[in-house]
């Protein structure tokens, strides 16, 4: 067995073996105490292997998708041994002591989960597979439980935010690419070549071209070689749902890196988990389906201006009638999830509950369609998803007479197609029915007969049928006369069998295994009706989300009073009592109000620098700012009561900071390639909130650096951007940048208590109230009074010298700065172009060191 064992091992390589051994699941080695350890069982061992026992732990068959997930959230991947022939088989092959044959049937890994017990009903499961062809990134991606598949290429530089965008649970990638993402599955590079995915794709969906499904560059035909490589490898052989491949174009959805969607806490905050987020701020949806596609929506708000306003006109639709919008959420409501059974059908992992889900899901989507299709005011992006609706009548008609009500999860069991629908297969259940009956009669039978009231007959899966009476009454029927034959012998009672419960046993198997084979067949034609219309039920799919996107939005909407933004190409930003999203709910679960703020930005002033004290709302205000535009660029309304967006191509978020150990980053380093990625892609389209560039350095570099950064992103970037920073003296650049303002957000001081406002005001903060802010935080009485002394130390000092700002004024703008630098290194490095090297002697080559150092040095 172990030689068996330790071959499959080989083949599963760096994954847990699931070796199955009767009812359980058996690991051995290293990857019992590895599952030991995440899943909290006993470690036992067995026999000997190189003179040492084997560590082994199980799991029972029954149980194990549970253990599954827990192995795989903690970043294991799991290969499942099944014995593929039975004991009766195995002994037909080689004899009674022939070990039953076994063989890995499939590879369970993060990326490729279609089971509902393993996948969250809200959240997306996308695997994503990753390569570089000719200096361009390829991407493709596919969230396998629904079947849809999206392929995308990328700059080598955009590659972090677009595996950021999709926040795949696995990335696979060619083992010897040395710019590979961290953590990917390394694969082969053969299977990354861009024929080789044409071909792949083609025969998955049964096409001699790929032209119908749109045009794919060669990057993004070799990234689906690989994903569409990797499934077959897991899937062993047996791929999964994958729908028709979409190419998404390069520009069409805003940018965003890794670090703005940290700080931003889209799709989770900071904790790490979904609450506190975004989408938990927003998230109305009563689908999972909708919840995904709406975490897809903000994930990759839109950059059309066109697209934007066909979402948000159906969002404003809903929201104008309440009375039809909770009728369709009434509807939806009920839904199951269409899409992810549909996966688990196509992939061959369905049951008889989810053939019943598609039925009902296809039966109320016709409902909805019916609905919709009375009203004649619909939009026209609802007029287009109509047809998506209907057309499945014949497929719900063929379930609904197939299929019990509610059809059970396991099938090995039968019960799950209805009565009338097989005349043959209810025969062979009333055959089965009466036998039973007639079992029932032979127990009353023979209790009479033998005058053993205990008398009971049972049923297992080793004896079958049996009759079991206590130890003390087996004499009776021990007798050479009596019709029973002794069959085992209990600790406490003993069971026989008997002729006439021999042929009735007989008749319930013959007739109970026909009818099992029979339902079967009837599934399996049952799944092929599914997999034929597999497109058409996933365009349902995809129809009944987007509504029940549209409508929780508009919910939400009605819930908060926001507004219906209003989208335009020009670079403006006009905000009229901007909220942020998660703050306020939060507020308004403690039953404080939210104090709301106006933002407007415009090519004459697009750079608001914002000051005032620390918890005063300046962090709040840039959040808030940034995500009423990516809500609005999702399509959907806004918390403002009025708003005006132009459109953004790449959003940046520098807010706060932490050490990246792994990575060997300090804060202040990790604050510093943040900024470097803004300052070297933001565009004038852009839009950037900055808080507290320089902090964490000294001083003196630190404001530095964000004098340096303002006046970079004022006159190079030229973006709108908001600015919140302590120190005071940036407020001198508003004297030399004309498109620069100057903000604050106010703060009282009462009775040596500081009192925050949370109001954002115009002009420069006129302190900063630190020692007023430490004392709100608890810092002791003493440390306060001797930071006041400190303090007004420096500021005497400052006052007498010209503060840290001393002299700035003299300095030329950083426009001008770059231009007279790059004029100085130009002419020395013109003097080395024009230099023949081999011809200069060695006293030479020391008098022109000499002369280029002079020169260097002005």
């Amino acid at each position: 067995m172990m030689a068996q064992y330790l071959a499959l091992k080989q083949q599963a390589g760096d994954c847990l073996l699931f070796y199955r051994m009767g009812d359980f699941f058996e690991l051995f080695f290293d990857d019992a105490k590895i599952a030991a350890q995440v899943l909290d069982i006993a470690l036992t061992s067995r026999g000997e292997h190189g003179g040492a026992p084997i560590p082994m732990c199980g799991v029972p068959v029954h149980s194990a998708e549970g253990y599954l997930a827990r192995l795989i959230k903690a970043g294991c991947r799991v290969a499942i041994a099944e014995q593929v022939e039975t004991p009766e088989e195995a002994k037909k092959r080689g004899g009674s002591k022939a070990l039953v044959a076994r063989d890995i049937v499939r590879f369970v890994t993060a990326g490729t989960l279609t089971e509902e017990a393993l996948l969250e009903p809200r959240r997306a499961n996308v695997l994503a597979a990753v390569c570089e062809v000719r200096g361009a990134i390829g991407i493709a991606a596919c969230d396998i439980s629904t079947g849809r598949m999206e392929l995308e290429e990328c700059a080598p530089d955009e590659m972090g935010a677009a595996l950021a965008r999709l926040g795949a649970s696995e990335v696979v990638a060619p083992e010897s690419w040395g710019n590979a993402p961290i953590d990917c599955v390394p694969r082969p590079n053969r299977l990354f070549g861009s024929d080789e995915g044409e071909t792949r794709l083609k025969a998955v969906h049964g096409v001699s071209t790929l032209d119908g499904f749109g045009q794919f560059s060669r990057a993004m035909l070799a990234a689906a070689g690989g994903l569409v490589a990797y499934l077959d490898h897991v899937g062993r052989g047996a791929l999964p749902l994958i729908l028709p491949p979409v190419a998404r174009e390069a520009g069409t959805h805003m940018a965003m890196d890794e670090a703005t969607r940290s700080s931003l806490e889209i799709l989770v905050s900071s904790s790490g988990t979904r609450r506190g987020s975004l989408v938990e701020a927003i998230d109305r949806c009563v689908t999972g389906a909708g919840a995904r596609l709406l975490a897809e929506d903000l994930s990759a708000p839109l950059t059309d201006t066109r697209a934007i306003n066909r979402r948000l006109e159906l969002v404003s639709w809903l929201h104008d009638d309440p009375l039809l919008r909770g009728d369709i959420r009434g509807i939806l409501r009920s839904l199951p999830d269409v899409g992810r059974a549909l996966g688990r059908v196509v992939a061959g992992r369905g049951s008889p509950r989810d053939l019943g889900q598609l039925r009902d899901g296809l039966s109320e989507a016709r409902r909805l369609h019916d609905v919709l299709r009375a009203r004649s005011d619909r939009p026209g992006p609802l007029d287009e998803m109509l047809p998506s609706l209907s057309g499945h009548g014949a497929l719900c008609d063929l379930y609904a007479r197939a299929l019990v009500p509610a059809p059970p999860t396991e099938r090995s069991q039968g019960g799950y197609i209805a009565e009338g629908y097989d005349a043959a297969l209810d025969e062979l259940r009333r055959v089965s029915g009466n036998a039973r009956r007639a079992i029932a009669a032979l127990e009353a039978k023979y209790r009479d007969d033998t005058g053993v009231a205990a008398l009971k007959i049972r049923h297992n899966g080793v004896l079958g049928y049996f009759i079991e009476v206590p130890a003390r009454h087996a004499d009776r029927l021990m007798a050479p006369e009596s019709g029973f034959t002794h069959r085992q012998t209990m600790a406490g009672a003993v069971r026989f069998n008997a002729l006439a419960l021999h042929e009735e046993a007989s008749r319930i198997a013959e007739s109970g295994g026909h009818a099992l084979a029979a339902e079967e067949a009837h599934f399996e034609d049952l799944v092929g009706h599914a997999v034929r219309a597999r497109e058409a039920i996933a365009a349902t799919a995809a129809a009944l989300a987007r509504i029940d996107v549209a409508a929780g939005q508009a919910e939400r909407a009605a819930e908060g009073g926001w507004a219906l933004p209003r989208v335009v190409d020009e670079p403006c930003l006009e905000i009229t009592g901007g909220r942020h999203p998660v703050v306020e709910a939060a507020l308004a679960a403690k039953g404080e109000r939210f104090v709301a703020n106006d933002c407007c930005l415009h090519p004459q002033d697009r750079l608001w620098l914002v000051g005032g004290p620390n918890m005063g709302g300046k962090s709040t205000f840039l959040r808030q700012n940034a995500l009423i535009v990516l809500l609005a660029q999702a399509g959907g309304f806004v918390p403002a009561q009025a708003a005006t967006i132009g459109l953004v191509d790449r959003l940046f978020s520098r807010v706060g900071a932490s050490d990246n150990l792994a990575r060997g980053r300090s804060t202040f380093m990790v604050e510093m390639v943040e900024t470097a990625a803004i300052l070297s892609q933001a565009t004038e389209r852009s839009f950037v909130i900055l808080d507290e560039v320089g902090r964490g350095t000294s001083t003196y570099d630190g404001l530095s650096l964000a004098w340096a950064v303002a006046e970079a992103i004022h006159s190079i970037n030229r973006c709108r951007c908001l600015f919140a920073t302590h120190y005071h003296e940036l407020s001198r650049l508003a004297e030399a940048c004309d498109s620069l303002s100057l903000h604050h957000v106010r703060a009282r001081e009462w009775k040596g208590d500081l009192v925050l406002l949370h109001e954002l005001a115009e002009g420069p903060a006129d302190k900063s109230y630190g020692l007023a802010v430490a004392r709100l935080a608890g810092v002791p009485a003493p440390v306060i009074k001797r930071a006041k002394s400190v303090l007004e130390k420096l500021e005497k000092g400052r006052a007498a010298t010209g503060g840290l700002a001393a002299g700035l004024d003299d300095l030329p703008l950083f426009a001008a700065a770059i231009e007279a630098a790059e004029e100085k290194v130009d002419a020395l490095r013109e003097r080395l172009n024009g230099l023949d090297i081999d011809a200069l002697s060695p006293r030479e080559a020391l008098d022109l060191l000499y002369q280029l150092k002079a020169q260097a040095n002005g």
